[in-house]
């Protein structure tokens, strides 16, 4: 066995999807999945996979037991490396990482950049403060505050309302006008607990849809790679026909979105590490506009990125992360054109362009 290497929220999209791009590029790394729901870890592609308690970080005695169970497994397996495999565990990882280090590897950012990543708004008037290019967005508390985002965001026919912490587009979606606003905020609150203060509103941008996936260490820019959303999973089933998660999505090279991201990393932490997923969509002047940031966990579609282009990002990182070389001499890796192409119950394909219509006939041609 080469690298024993743990992955947490094993079973889930983004684990397996990690482990399915490392064990690409390395079949020595021995995968090491876990996660608290034993239903979700039977979906895990690990060798080995342990069951967790748990992680609430609003219930007494619950990051303790998690913590241990983690040391137990890394230390009983001699783990080299651990991994989160979403943002909760990011946080969490981190902030038992600054109390007492993990008996093994662990490339992160630090709690308060997490943290800050994890709120989009705090982050959005962070950015906008810095001069990076975000959406103009408001916080809201209850109907006067969202009439008075609505006048200065006007003249708009659209706006983007949507809750500050979460992923995979929670409660997101555009309106027409402050009243469908206010409905759709009332919705969540009375069906869905969720505080109408946790709300936003923002400008709509209308232009191209990225994403932005890189490595970074000590705050030099290790590899960094992009793609732009061209359709979008279960998009009929989504309010805005839009999410987070496309359903296709090709490697591009747009220089402005990429300076953007670099100019975001150092306004946020002049020397992170870890790897950072970028959403940026263009403002009608064609601006790249910050929408979010996930920090220190790799993106849903991360394959798009390893199995493409001159070097695996999963790996890069895995190497960065243990001291060793990557090889790597320009961080610039514009591959000249992948697809990802997802569906329901079917494994993400990544496909070179020239490669699409192999095995495909056409039925229509004369």
């Amino acid at each position: 066995m080469g690298r024993r290497v743990l992955i947490t929220g094993a079973g889930g999209g983004p684990s397996n999807n990690l482990m399915r791009s490392l064990g690409r590029a390395d079949a020595t790394i021995d995968l090491i999945g876990c996660h608290s729901d034993r239903f979700i870890l039977n979906l895990s592609p690990a060798r080995r996979n342990f069951l967790v308690p748990p992680y609430d970080a609003a219930r007494a005695g619950s990051e303790a037991q998690f913590g241990k169970a983690l040391r137990t497994i890394v230390a009983e397996n001699r783990v080299d490396l651990i991994i989160p495999g979403n943002d909760h565990d990011a946080l969490a990882l981190a902030k038992m990482q600054k109390r007492e280090p993990f008996a093994c590897h662990a490339l992160l950012p630090s709690v308060h950049t997490l943290m800050l990543c994890q709120d989009k708004y705090d982050l959005n008037q962070l950015l906008r403060d810095k001069g990076v290019a975000v959406a103009r967005t408001y916080s809201i508390d209850g109907k006067h505050a969202l009439l008075k985002a609505w006048r200065a965001l006007a003249p708009c026919n659209l706006a983007w309302c949507r809750i500050r912490r979460g992923a995979a587009s929670r409660g997101a979606t555009m309106v027409r006008d402050a009243e469908q606003a206010w409905s759709w905020i009332s919705y969540w609150h009375t069906m869905r607990g969720v505080p109408v203060e946790d709300f936003t509103l923002s400008e709509f941008l209308p232009g191209r849809d990225y994403n932005v996936q890189g490595l970074w260490a000590g705050g030099r820019l290790v590899l960094i790679k992009m793609c732009e959303r061209l359709s979008y999973l279960n998009a009929d089933h989504q309010p805005s026909g839009m999410a987070s998660t496309p359903a296709l999505a090709k490697t591009v090279w747009e220089p402005a979105a990429i300076e953007t991201c670099e100019a975001a990393l150092r306004a946020i932490n002049s020397q992170a590490s870890g790897v950072f997923n970028f959403d940026l969509k263009e403002n009608e002047a064609g601006v790249p506009c910050i929408t979010e940031i996930n920090a220190g966990r790799f993106a849903m579609i991360t394959n798009l990125y390893d199995l493409s282009g001159r070097h695996n990002m999963a790996d890069a990182y895995v190497r960065l992360a243990c001291g060793e070389e990557t090889g790597i001499d320009d961080p610039y890796d514009d591959d000249g054109g992948h697809y990802l192409i997802r569906e329901l119950d079917t494994l993400p394909a990544v496909i070179a362009s020239e490669q699409l219509l192999v095995r495909i006939d056409n039925a229509q041609r004369k």
